[in-house]
């Protein structure tokens, strides 16, 4: 399966900022049964991107834009190709659980054992575990789908309750939030119970179904846990389905910290508004995603006033 991706992220000033400078997650990953066959990244105003890695291997874009300007608008478009993933067994030997414990004298795995800023070891999370009654009863594989089976059913899905930089504290009090602190919940649980756990950021094809809570046309977080002959092994709590090849992994880390979409600062004296919007589109062959036409969601009215600030924005810089 090949699928267009579009994401587009407008930011809005209250007042005219000097300058900017933006760092991007929005590449997908190419690995595994994955791979990522186009990506371009636009920015209005103009900007000169450039591209990294960072200690996890996930592809990093940043950019500056140095003059006044009053609204910022990122288009990321990727073609991807998923293929279909092994299916995994029904169940794992109880014996597995002493070569994940080998795994902590791994250095590849350390990070993500241990806690980290928006997943701390702290006394609610344990209380959760206990009011689950989570613990190694059963192989790690048996475990883990009954625990992302819990987590769906322990909170409700609802958006706008949490922000990004919410306490685990208030989701584990309040028993609402949205996909990115479903996954931090889990991952808090399996870290405590010695699996190696991490944060993924990316995309969800959705199938419009009933069993599916996370919002459509927006960014999707995931949990990955490692098991010895297995690999990394997606799990999805917000929609309770393993993640399979509807999920399009961007970025992985040790919680959202890590890869935020966007993160950047500006100089000046704004407030800042953000505006996201996602579309995925499906398609069997690669060269019929180039023939579509760009879903921009842009008016022409909205498309003309871009190109006449990007216009001036280059002009402002020739002058300079």
């Amino acid at each position: 399966m090949y699928y267009a991706v579009q994401h587009k992220t407008y930011f809005r000033y209250s007042a005219p900022v000097s300058e900017s400078m933006t760092e991007v997650h929005m590449r997908p990953h190419s690995e595994h049964n994955q791979r990522c066959l186009r990506f371009n990244l636009i920015t209005f105003p103009h900007a000169r991107v450039s591209e990294t890695a960072d200690f996890l291997r996930n592809s990093v874009h940043f950019f500056d834009i140095p003059s006044f300007h009053q609204s910022m608008t990122i288009l990321a478009e990727a073609t991807v190709e998923m293929l279909p993933m092994a299916p995994l067994p029904e169940a794992l030997t109880d014996s597995v659980w002493a070569d994940i414990d080998l795994l902590g004298d791994n250095a590849d795995f350390w990070d993500m054992l241990t806690p980290s800023p928006h997943i701390p070891d702290g006394t609610l999370l344990r209380a959760f575990m206990r009011e689950l009654n989570v613990y190694r009863h059963a192989d790690p594989l048996t475990l883990l789908r009954a625990l992302n089976t819990q987590v769906y059913y322990a909170f409700d899905y609802v958006p706008n309750v949490t922000a990004v930089d919410s306490p685990i504290d208030d989701i584990l009090t309040n028993r609402k939030g949205v996909c990115q602190d479903f996954a931090h919940i889990m991952i808090g649980v399996t870290r405590m119970l010695g699996l190696p756990s991490r944060y993924v950021s990316g995309y969800l094809y959705h199938l419009r179904s009933d069993t599916e809570r996370s919002t459509p046309d927006a960014t999707h977080a995931w949990m990955e846990v490692y098991l010895p002959t297995l690999g990394w092994v997606g799990f999805d709590p917000t929609n309770n389905v393993l993640a399979g090849d509807r999920h399009i992994r961007v970025a992985v880390g040790r919680d959202y910290s890590d890869v935020p979409p966007t993160r950047g600062v500006f100089k000046g004296k704004a407030e800042s508004e953000l505006e996201v919007e996602v579309h995925i589109t499906p398609a069997e062959r690669p060269f019929e995603l180039e023939a579509l036409v760009p879903m921009t969601g842009w008016t022409p009215e909205e498309e003309r006033a871009m190109q006449a600030e990007a216009q001036l924005q280059q002009q402002q810089q020739q002058q300079q």
